[in-house]
């Protein structure tokens, strides 16, 4: 289960990136260059926004469940804010800000799809979006947690995890390029996983001390 959100994570990284970067060329040809680039407070809502990429994407998945379609509404919600640019206010906390467009680039999404046809109540949207939005900074917070234990592990075992959740080949592939039987790499990706899970733990509990 861990190893399998490094893997969403880690491809989730990539969708999210190239979102950001298609949104500001769409929002530079909309607006044009020169008012982009001179657009006041721009340079810290840009960090705002590159920053808080995952966490965006994180909130919009867990309203959706289906990675193509968060990384569309990311893509609307990066457009949104970019023409919203002149609501940006630096000195006031930047998520809430960027997690109610979201929530509503999510319903007019959910509206438009034909085959998710639904009205959803207000009171239960706001309740989607509160949860969704602190598992975003869970799986955020687990991110992080995980890249110092990573760094842990021998190389053999980053190479496992690589090969398994990274670039998602069977066990039985894993097994053939490391020279190893598939039973002996299952227990090696249980082994490794447990050590990432104890980990990310440990360092969870040391940050909310």
């Amino acid at each position: 289960m861990l190893a399998t959100k490094l893997s969403l994570w880690r491809n989730n990284c990539n969708l999210v990136v190239t979102s950001l970067k298609d949104s500001v060329k769409e929002a530079q040809g909309i607006f044009g260059r020169n008012e982009v680039s001179q657009g006041k407070n721009l340079e810290g809502f840009v960090r705002q926004l590159t920053e808080n990429q995952t966490r965006l994407y994180g909130y919009v998945f867990s309203l959706l469940g289906d990675h193509a379609r968060a990384s569309d509404v990311v893509q609307e919600t990066n457009l949104v804010l970019w023409r919203k640019i002149d609501e940006f206010r630096p000195e006031k906390p930047f998520l809430p800000w960027a997690y109610a467009i979201a929530r509503f680039q999510v319903l007019a999404h959910l509206r438009d799809t034909s085959r998710d046809r639904l009205l959803l109540d207000e009171e239960l949207a706001e309740a989607m979006s509160s949860e969704a939005g602190q598992k975003a900074d869970e799986l955020e917070s687990l991110r992080f947690a995980l890249r110092p234990c990573l760094e842990l592990l021998t190389d053999t075992n980053r190479q496992l995890i690589r090969l398994r959740y990274l670039r998602e080949l069977p066990i039985a592939e894993v097994a053939a390029q490391v020279g190893r039987s598939v039973g002996a790499i299952k227990v090696a990706l249980l082994r490794v996983r447990r050590q990432l899970a104890e980990c990310a733990q440990k360092r969870l509990a040391e940050v909310q001390r």
